[in-house]
């Protein structure tokens, strides 16, 4: 067995000073902007009850951190903010008149998380906007999302807007069962369209409603993929949701982010989760997703509250990553002053001292020596560390 004292777990990293530095002030951003746009921040547990992901099938039990408390009760890291967001507005929070509007900065642990260097422990920021339905809400989620992105440095920026019941609905007007529907979905998401005209042809569709199926797979755009579904469909459930497509676009139009959008009604993933519109948003240099989020209207209800619910959640870590693989350097702030004594002089530590002080209260950062470096020790020192001014006190100080 090898000597593991030296490194950290696997998905588990140290982040080194100038990355720390930069990732606090994004967080600091992110819950300004969050605060502006009225959502109250919050914190959950590290730890919850493993059934709060479990029961109803939240989040794959596999990828969950799990523990044993001395009890005996199961309980695992947080893989998520938005259920234990739900958890809290559906309980402590139940008397507040809707919409509640909430937000949160925290770590996430998830055991074999894909993309971004597949890290176990990240940092997710996100907002939850409950107990409102409709294209405006969705909107705002969305909006939110893109002014954050843009707020911490990421300007290619690319949304996927999807929307799950379409899928749904489109199954129930082909009458198509449910165990053919989750093979047809999982040919969708992956675009495996050989795998899609085999389903189609066991099921004995039409030409025209093969052809409709691969354009969930296949359409990319904005307004001309809705147009292009509008003859095809004929179930209430998938107009409604091209409805709501459209509505959406319309009032991104308005805040000026269109240009960032696109549709993607072939994003299909966890329908059992969410319950309406879903969107991921992408920068360049990483081939996978910074922003996630979507409609999830059944979550609070487990919980005892049946609140409709949209939000969003962008990788804190994950952007940094994309940032600075397209380029950007942090760097840590640097010390602008550093100041010695010499401790046989009388006074001369607290001339140092106060000294020291006066500066800080004035906005300057200030090392102050407590090795015993001598002038020339201290002067070497700043040259190495890149400090900016030495100041070494080594006469009587009168006040002291």
């Amino acid at each position: 067995m090898g000597n593991n004292k030296f490194y950290t777990p696997d998905g588990f990293s140290d982040t080194l000073p100038a990355v720390c530095e930069f990732k606090k002030e994004t967080e600091a951003k992110l819950r300004k902007l969050f605060s502006l746009h009225g959502y109250s921040e919050i914190e959950t547990p590290s730890i919850e009850y493993l059934d709060v992901y479990t029961d109803n099938d939240f989040v794959d039990a596999q990828n969950l951190y799990k523990l044993c408390d001395q009890k005996g009760r199961l309980i695992c890291l947080r893989s998520d903010g938005t259920v234990p967001a739900a958890r809290m507005a559906a309980t402590i929070l139940k008397d507040q008149k809707p919409p509640v509007r909430l937000s949160y900065i925290e770590n996430m642990f998830r055991f074999n998380q894909v993309g971004g260097g597949k890290q176990s422990e990240f940092t997710q920021a996100g907002v939850e906007l409950m107990g409102v339905n409709g294209s405006e809400s969705d909107s705002e989620v969305i909006a939110l999302a893109i002014k954050s992105a843009l707020e911490i440095g990421i300007e290619d920026l690319q949304i996927s807007i999807g929307q799950v019941k379409l899928f749904s609905g489109l199954m129930k007007q082909l009458n198509i069962d449910d165990w053919t529907a989750n093979r047809i979905r999982d040919a969708i998401s992956q675009k495996n369209v050989v795998s899609i005209e085999k389903i189609s042809q066991e099921c004995g569709l039409s030409d025209s409603d093969k052809e409709t199926i691969l354009m969930i797979s296949e359409a990319q755009g904005t307004y001309d993929v809705i147009d292009a579904f509008r003859s095809r469909i004929t179930n209430e459930e998938a107009i409604k949701a091209l409805d709501n497509v459209q509505e959406i676009l319309d009032i991104l139009d308005d805040y000026g982010y269109l240009k960032y959008v696109s549709v993607d009604l072939g994003m299909l993933s966890n329908l059992e989760y969410y319950t309406g519109m879903i969107f991921k948003g992408f920068t360049y240099e990483v081939g996978f997703a910074i922003i996630g989020g979507g409609r999830y209207d059944k979550t609070t209800e487990v919980f005892g509250k049946k609140m409709e619910s949209v939000g969003f959640a962008i990788g804190v870590s994950l952007a940094i990553t994309a940032m600075m693989r397209q380029g950007f350097k942090p760097e840590a702030s640097k010390v602008e002053v550093v100041i010695g004594y010499d401790k046989t002089i009388k006074g001369a530590r607290k001339g140092a001292i106060a000294l020291a002080d006066q500066m800080m209260a004035e906005g300057s950062s200030v090392i102050l020596d407590s090795a015993g470096m001598s002038q020339d020790e201290l002067e070497a020192f700043a040259d190495a560390n890149d400090i900016c001014a030495c100041i070494y006190i080594n006469e009587t100080q009168e006040d002291a």
